[in-house]
This record gives structure tokens, sequence and C-alpha cells, in this order.
């Protein structure tokens, strides 16, 4: 394979509006993701080959349609562009209405699922490589017990099998409800941890997920995938059923004093 590099150079024809739709469709990719910081302005004109007034006017263009943010004295960023999944007030609603939990977990079932058999059936050498260094990474914050490197991964694992799939509306939907995952909105995962005991089951499941995919198998990747869900589910009702009856046992216990 040849050498594949982040920007392409462009032609001399429109080259600014060449420069537009370059970034444009990295971002449609969902290889520019939102948040992500553009490489400064010198190295991205000689990457593109363009003069730097022709990427600044480029830039700006960008900018107009909402799809970067500029900073001064900090660089350039790719703007938001998926929203909040859920407003605050709606966001506020699900952590008093614990029922709605599980129609999240139902949902993230689903697309997870698909998300792992397009994966097996469209992952690149690159997507592979990604998932294969990432397990490894699994692998190690797990032997050092290393909580915070582990959630790490598991996000990277899941946002990675996405990516995999190639499919844009996917990477950049899932992205909003990974954002909710990862700021904690709907669980824990050291809570399913302390279910599991020591982890290991949900690595053993995260590998079946990635070298169902690195194998090119879409049906096994697919029930790998929700197998792993069902457990997420599976652990959270067992802990809610434990945490309740745990309170009960202690209101008895005050109560016959």
């Amino acid at each position: 394979m040849t050498d594949i590099r982040p920007f392409d150079p462009v032609g001399h024809e429109s080259i600014a509006d060449a420069v537009v739709e370059q970034i444009e469709t990295m971002i449609v990719d969902g290889i520019l993701k939102e948040g992500r910081k553009l490489p400064s302005e010198r190295e991205l004109a000689e990457a593109m080959g363009v003069s730097r007034p022709k990427l600044r006017e480029a830039l700006q263009t960008l900018e107009g349609r909402g799809l970067v943010n500029v900073r001064h004295g900090e660089g350039t960023f790719i703007a938001p562009l998926t929203g909040r999944a859920m407003s605050p007030a709606l966001l506020s609603l699900y952590t008093r209405h614990g029922g709605a939990f599980y129609d999240y977990l139902e949902y993230r079932r689903e697309q997870e699922a698909f998300a792992s058999r397009l994966a097996a059936a469209r992952a690149t050498d690159s997507d592979k490589a990604r998932l294969a260094e990432i397990i490894a990474d699994m692998q190690k914050a797990w032997e050092q017990d290393d909580q915070d490197a582990s959630q790490e991964a598991d996000f990277r694992l899941h946002t990675a099998v996405v990516d995999a799939s190639q499919n844009t509306t996917l990477i950049h939907m899932m992205a909003s409800v990974y954002d909710l995952t990862r700021q904690g909105v709907f669980y824990n995962r050291e809570f399913l941890r302390t279910m599991d005991g020591t982890g290991a089951e949900l690595l053993k499941q995260h590998k079946e997920i990635a070298q169902a995919i690195i194998d090119g198998d879409p049906e096994r990747a697919e029930v790998a995938a929700r197998r792993h869900m069902d457990f997420v589910e599976e652990s959270f009702r067992t802990g809610q059923e434990q945490q309740a009856r745990e309170i009960r046992a202690a209101k008895r216990r005050q109560l016959t004093k």
C-alpha cells in the first residue's frame, strides 16, 4: 500500500474550494471529529500544497458554514456537530426515572450489534490494527489494575468499532451517545466491574467483539456485541435489586432495635 497521508495536496483550480471540499469530506467520513484540532496553518498549508492566504480563505469559508471554530492564539478546531443527544432537562428526567435507562440500553444494544456486523464486513487493515492495539491496551490496563486506562480503552474500542462500520450516520450519531456515557450520565463502568468481580468478563467480551471483526465474521461480531450489552443490562438489574434488598434489610433492622 502506498503511503497515505491525512491531508492530500490539491490542484490549482479553485484552490480554496478544493481545500474546503477535502476538509468537509473528512468531517462527513468521521475522520475529523468534533473537537479535533487541525494542524497549524503552516503545517496544513504545506501538507495540502497551498499558500497560507488560500488556506485562510478556505478556513473562513468553513467557519462561516459552522464547521470549524478558529480560536485566536489556540488554533482551528472542528466545531460541535452532533449537538447533545438529550437536553439537560431530559437527562435529569432520566436520572429520576430509572426505567428509561433500560430504553437507553435497548437502543445501544441494537446500534452496537448493527455497527459490529457492518464492521466485520467492512473493516480495513488499518481498522483491524487499531482494534488490536486497543485490545492490547485493555489487557495491559487490566493486568495493572489501572481503572482510568481501562475505562478510556473501553470508550476507544466502542468508537473504533463504529468507525470501522464505515457508516457516516452511525459514526456521528453514536459519537453523541458515547459522549453521554463518557460523562457517566447513564452508568459508571466501575459499577459494572464490581458486578463482574475483576473486570475479566468485560475484557473477555470486548476481545470477542474485536476478534470477530478482525476475523471478518459479521454474524459472530453481532452476537458478541449483543451478549456484551445483555451482560451490561443484567448486571445493572442485579445490582439494583441487591441495593433494594439491602435498603429494605437496613430499614427492618432499624425498626426492630
